[in-house]
């Protein structure tokens, strides 16, 4: 018996690529769920058919009010700069309309929410490892900064509804996360990487590869998310969810070359603008507050991810 067990579920974004694995996990939980996405990123066949699933095609800025829930999981919003700078403005207003939309439905419903946002607010960040009190270095106007400041806007109307009408909401702070059911085309490093490396062909990397990210299993996400939905308590609560261990873009291309058993060939490439030059979380609240703390290593999870592109190549 979980916290989830009989309650009904609503996930936007939920045949994205954490969505995906978030929807099954709560099935195996034993909750009903409703899933709406606007597949723009997200793929019907990521979700099996489920006597307790139903999937409707839709965006969140006009979100359809599916009924009487108990919780709401938001991940509406593309996370890949590819896919967000390719429709700004599409992103900013899935991060800011949408999430009013999703605020005023989980009030209606009572429902508790659970709201994904990003690393990203903390922008090209002047302390590491960052924790959830440091404000940010974000350039509001640059190519990166409708995802950013959408996401960073999204968590200022959800504390304030928080503080002044009691809106049970968590908000997650979701650091650089990979795994099988990643897209091949999702544009960040490890699928580039993964990708490139299974086709034989030079490793894209931007600058000089010593920018550092701290890589989080998707099976480690998904068990975060559920940790915070389902601990009691923790209205309000804003925390970083992923792994602090901490490599290069260097590094990371040697791993993945070494796993994939090809030699590292490099095509460099320029740093896009205001691309953060470190990115690593300080846990201390997931694990304080959720009992929560990563558990799958990289070389271990790069090898998982591998066989599902593995798969994915072959069926090209």
């Amino acid at each position: 018996m979980t916290w989830y067990d009989g309650k009904r579920v609503l996930v936007t974004g939920g045949a994205g690529f954490i969505g995906q694995h978030l929807v099954r996990e709560l099935l195996e939980r034993g909750a009903e769920v409703a899933v709406l996405d606007d597949m723009s990123t997200g793929r019907p066949g990521n979700l099996a058919p489920h006597p307790r699933l139903t999937v409707e095609e839709g965006c969140v800025t006009r979100l359809p009010d599916p009924g009487p829930v108990d919780m709401i999981f938001n991940l509406a919003c593309r996370a890949s700069p590819r896919h967000y700078q390719a429709d700004p403005v599409g992103t900013w207003r899935a991060s800011v309309y949408g999430v009013e939309q999703v605020a005023l439905l989980a009030e209606k419903h009572g429902a508790r929410l659970v709201h994904t946002s990003t690393s990203e607010v903390y922008g090209d960040p002047e302390v590491s490892p960052q924790r959830e009190d440091y404000v940010g270095h974000v350039n509001p106007v640059g190519p990166r900064s409708c995802y950013d400041e959408g996401k960073r806007a999204a968590e200022t109307l959800l504390y304030d509804l928080h503080r002044t009408t009691g809106l049970p909401v968590r908000i997650a702070r979701i650091f650089n996360t990979y795994g099988p059911g990643m897209a091949a085309d999702d544009g960040r490093v490890v699928s580039n990487f993964v990708v490139q490396a299974l086709k034989g062909v030079p490793l894209t990397i931007y600058g000089d590869g010593s920018q550092t990210r701290s890589f989080c299993h998707v099976r480690d996400m998904v068990a975060g998310l559920l940790a915070l939905g389902g601990t009691e308590g923790i209205d309000g609560q804003i925390i970083n969810i992923g792994n602090p261990g901490e490599f290069t873009i260097g590094e990371l291309a040697e791993k993945v070359a070494a796993l994939c058993n090809v030699p590292l060939v490099v095509s460099p490439a320029p740093l896009p603008a205001d691309d953060p030059r470190q990115r690593r979380p300080d846990i201390t609240k997931a694990q304080s507050l959720l009992g929560w703390a990563p558990k799958v290593p990289l070389d271990e999870g790069l090898a998982d991810t591998m066989a599902h592109f593995r798969d994915v190549l072959a069926l090209a």
